[in-house]
């Protein structure tokens, strides 16, 4: 059995920064989760055609801006223009998308935490994992708790251990395929982030034998909150910060 070293996150962590609350993915969002009294939360980071790391979870502009297209084959000026809140609702209309180094100074100036899901765009696995680590490592030079980096893409993940070793790391699962835990160990991550579903008491005791810790995604509903905080996991991601109080 491996010892697990010391983990420095809060047990609740707010999903893109408020859920479903606020427009995902912009300041807005980490201020709305925030004023819940969350003081974690998970954020995606892809890259701009010139390379800057920004925040939004889908490979298009379609579904969170007033644009279209691919976001990763614009420039960082042209996606600074966008409206990124009024798909939400009007209060938020004329929300921009943050850059990573945005929501880096909002978190580093209130002491909060950050899970920063690498999101490449298609084909830049590699590069997207190799720039976000760079940036955060730049962003939290100094700070107590780095942000914790964690990834579906196995190439995302070893482009950011190969360039910043020392950022925690974390391996996100839908599935339990086969190999999935020597993935993790072989990826050198210190946690496994699961759909809170497939997390019962044989992985969990694999993942904390193995001396990673568990993380669930996106857990909504009470009951299932309370299962993976009976079964000893370390951390839930939920769209609800109405819902569960940080400090349970």
């Amino acid at each position: 059995m491996a010892e697990r070293s010391p983990w420095p996150y809060p047990r609740w962590v707010a999903h893109r920064g408020a859920g479903k609350l606020a427009p995902e993915n912009t300041l807005a969002a980490f201020r709305f989760g925030a004023a819940h009294g969350y003081r974690m939360f998970e954020c995606d980071a892809k890259l701009s055609a010139d390379g800057v790391p920004f925040l939004m979870h889908d490979a298009t502009l379609d579904r969170t801006t007033n644009s279209r297209g691919i976001g990763g084959e614009q420039t960082w000026s042209a996606l600074s223009q966008l409206d990124a809140g009024g798909w939400h609702s009007r209060a938020f209309a004329g929300e921009p998308l943050p850059t990573l180094e945005n929501l880096a100074r909002f978190c580093l100036a209130n002491d909060y935490l950050l899970n920063i899901e690498i999101k490449p765009t298609p084909g830049t696995e590699r590069e997207t994992g190799e720039v976000v680590a760079r940036e955060a490592a730049r962003l939290w030079q100094g700070a107590d708790i780095p942000p914790l980096l964690t990834s579906f893409q196995v190439e995302s993940l070893r482009g950011a251990a190969a360039v910043q070793p020392e950022l925690p790391r974390g391996l996100l699962l839908d599935s339990l395929r086969k190999g999935w835990l020597e993935a993790a160990l072989d990826l050198g991550c210190r946690a496994v982030v699961c759909n809170h579903a497939l997390w019962d008491a044989g992985t969990v005791a694999q993942v904390h034998d193995a001396g990673m810790r568990s993380l669930s995604y996106t857990v909504n509903d009470d009951w299932a909150a309370q299962r993976l905080i009976a079964l000893g996991t370390d951390g839930i991601i939920t769209d609800r910060v109405d819902l569960f109080s940080p400090a349970g």
